[in-house]
C-alpha cells in the first residue's frame, strides 16, 4: 500500500486519492467528449462546416495559449523540423478532422457518429502496422476483428447481408465523412509522435490548434465575411463555447494528467466511454432514437478496443 506524502503546502497527500481523483476527471473528459456530439450537431445545423470549425478553434486557441503560459511560462521557439510536424498536425487532427466532424454531423444522428468515433484506436493500430511497421500480435488481431465486426452492425444498422446488395443505403454521406475524420485523427496520432519529441503535449497541441485555426480561417475567410452574426442563437454561441473549452482545452489537460498519473494504457481504456455518453446524451437532448445494433454494435467495438489496448 502506498505512503502518505506531503505536497507543497505540507499538507498529507495520499496518492490513492490523488488517483481517484484522476479516474473522476478521466471519466468527466469522456463525458465532455460525449457532448461534443450534441454540441457539434447544433452548430453543424448552424453554420457551415469550415466557419463552425474555425470559430471552435478560436476560442480553444485563445484558452490553450492561456494554459500554455500558465503551466509552461509560454510557448517555446520551434526548430524547422518542429515547425514542419506541427502544421502537420494542425493540417490533419484540427483541419481536416474538424471539416469532417461537422460535415457528418450535419449529415447523421450524433449518437450514431459518436459510435464511430470508437474506432479510432483500431484504426490508429492498423495505420501502425501498415506505415510504421509495427508488429501486431494475435490478441490485437482479434481486437481489431471484433472491432470491425462490431461497427459493421453499427455502420449497416444490424443488416450487413442487406448492405451487401446496397452499400449506399448503410454508407452515406455521414458516415464516410466520419471515416475520413476517423482517418485524419489516425494521421494525427502517429505525426505527434514525431511532434512530441523535445515538445511538451501542451506545447505541441496549442502549435496544432494555431496552425489548425489557420488553416481554417483561410478556408472560410469569405464565410466569415459574410456571416450574419446577429442571427446565430446563444444555443450555437454556447455550443461553439463548449466545444472549445470543455471539448477540446479542458478535456486535453485532463487527460494528459490520466497519462501522466496512470500510463497511456489504462488511460486509453476510459475512450469506451464515449460513445457511450455520446448515445445517452444525444438520446437524452436530441431526442435521438438507440437502435438494438448501435448498442450490440458498441458493445463490440469496445471490447475489440480493450483487446488492443491490452
Amino acid at each position: 500500500m502506498a505512503s502518505p506524502t506531503l505536497d507543497a503546502s505540507g499538507k498529507m497527500h495520499s496518492p490513492l486519492v490523488k488517483n481517484n481523483l484522476v479516474y473522476v476527471k478521466l471519466v468527466l473528459v469522456t463525458l465532455f467528449w460525449g457532448g461534443t456530439f450534441i454540441a457539434g450537431r447544433i452548430v453543424a445545423h448552424a453554420l457551415p462546416a469550415m466557419t463552425a470549425a474555425a470559430l471552435r478553434f478560436a476560442v480553444a486557441s485563445a484558452l490553450l495559449l492561456l494554459v500554455a503560459w500558465m503551466k509552461e511560462g509560454g510557448l517555446p521557439r520551434l526548430t524547422g523540423k518542429q515547425m514542419a510536424a506541427t502544421a502537420a498536425l494542425g493540417l490533419t487532427g484540427i483541419f481536416l478532422y474538424n471539416l469532417c466532424f461537422f460535415g457528418a454531423l450535419g449529415s447523421m444522428p450524433a449518437g450514431r457518429a459518436a459510435l464511430f468515433i470508437a474506432l479510432n484506436p483500431i484504426v490508429t493500430a492498423l495505420a501502425a502496422a501498415v506505415l510504421l511497421r509495427e508488429r501486431l500480435h494475435a490478441v490485437k488481431w482479434a481486437g481489431i476483428a471484433l472491432a470491425f465486426c462490431g461497427a459493421a452492425i453499427v455502420i449497416t444498422r444490424g443488416d450487413p447481408v442487406a448492405a451487401l446488395h446496397d452499400i449506399g443505403q448503410s454508407l452515406g454521406k455521414g458516415e464516410l465523412l466520419m471515416l475520413c475524420a476517423i482517418s485524419s485523427w489516425a494521421a494525427y496520432t502517429l505525426v505527434g509522435r514525431a511532434a512530441l519529441k523535445g515538445l511538451t503535449p501542451v506545447a505541441a497541441t496549442t502549435y496544432a490548434a494555431l496552425w489548425g485555426l489557420l488553416f481554417l480561417l483561410v478556408g472560410a475567410g469569405r464565410d466569415l465575411l459574410t456571416l450574419q452574426w446577429s442571427a446565430i442563437g446563444w444555443q450555437v454561441w454556447g455550443s461553439l463555447c463548449y466545444l472549445g473549452a470543455f471539448g477540446t482545452v479542458l478535456g486535453f489537460v485532463w487527460y494528459y494528467e490520466g497519462v501522466k498519473a496512470i500510463g497511456a494504457s489504462r488511460t486509453a481504456v476510459f475512450n469506451n466511454l464515449v460513445p457511450v455518453f455520446g448515445i445517452g446524451l444525444a438520446a437524452l437532448l436530441l431526442g435521438e432514437q438507440v437502435l438494438a445494433s448501435m448498442v450490440a454494435g458498441g458493445v463490440l467495438v469496445a471490447a475489440g478496443v480493450t483487446l488492443t489496448n491490452r
